[in-house]
């Protein structure tokens, strides 16, 4: 049985979110947007699947208020910094990562985390395992952040993602870690006087950030699935791990 590595991009507005599916030779098999319940049913078409979402799976636990762990973590038992953020955004921040904090409360969360704690349980209900270390599933689900993806397979953080030659750099890394998308450098060719005249940025070949967000993502399920040497888990297992495509070995202390 072909397995699939799915990775979703859930936009923040009334945007449909992104879908990318990747197969074992990192070929694109996959590429929709659509609203919630499309995304469900594009991905639970697949009998063996590793799906990697760009979304909290819970609201923090409390961890981070707890004296001992944060003692564990070298800061102030009694403090209050940090306490209202899970233990693997703590740690990725503490590597110079920036990335949302997820509150404590379903409804305390903005609606595209409700909608990513939506996801979870809808695809858990479809017989989807949450990812940890050596777990044999046909579907799984891990959580991902596209942001810090990028951030490790650079060596650095990358440009804005809304930018132009934010885009060109994120496709950059993906086209050379060897998927299946164009070579950014062609695009540039694209580039003409006329185009930045009229600010025209949707170049023929160029992915959206939606897109490279939703790809990375998939990707990041595929290292974690077939090279699982190359991915390092942040945080805590009980309250939800952040994946990275890296080894943790490579993992760097800070990212500039």
């Amino acid at each position: 049985m072909n397995t699939v590595y799915i990775g979703i991009d859930l936009t923040a507005d009334q945007r449909p979110h992104n879908v990318a599916g990747l197969d074992d030779e990192l070929r694109l098999v996959l590429q929709s947007t659509g609203k919630f319940d499309e995304v469900v049913a594009a991905v639970t078409a697949y009998a063996s699947a590793s799906v990697a979402i760009d979304a909290p799976q819970s609201p923090n636990a409390g961890l981070m208020a707890d004296p001992a762990r944060r003692a564990q973590l070298g800061l102030p038992p009694n403090g209050r910094t940090w306490a209202n953020c899970k233990v693997c955004e703590y740690e990725l921040r503490h590597h110079g990562i920036g990335l949302y904090f997820t509150p404590r409360t379903v409804e305390a969360a903005p609606v595209w985390m409700q909608t990513g704690f939506r996801l979870y349980a809808a695809l858990r209900a479809e017989g989807f395992e949450l990812w940890r270390p050596g777990i044999e599933s046909p579907r799984t689900l891990l959580e991902v952040h596209p942001h810090a993806s990028f951030t490790v397979l650079l060596g650095h953080r990358p440009l804005r993602k809304d930018t132009l030659e934010g885009r060109l750099q994120r496709q950059l890394v993906l086209f050379e870690e060897g998927l299946d998308v164009p070579d950014p450098m062609n695009v540039v060719d694209e580039i003409t006087r006329q185009h930045m005249r009229v600010g025209l940025q949707n170049l023929p070949g160029l992915l959206s950030h939606d897109e490279l967000d939703a790809l990375v993502a998939a990707y990041t399920a595929f290292i974690a699935a077939r090279e699982p040497g190359r991915l390092t888990a942040i945080g805590d297992p009980d309250e939800g791990q952040i994946v990275l495509p890296i080894a943790p070995a490579e993992f760097k202390a800070s990212y500039r």
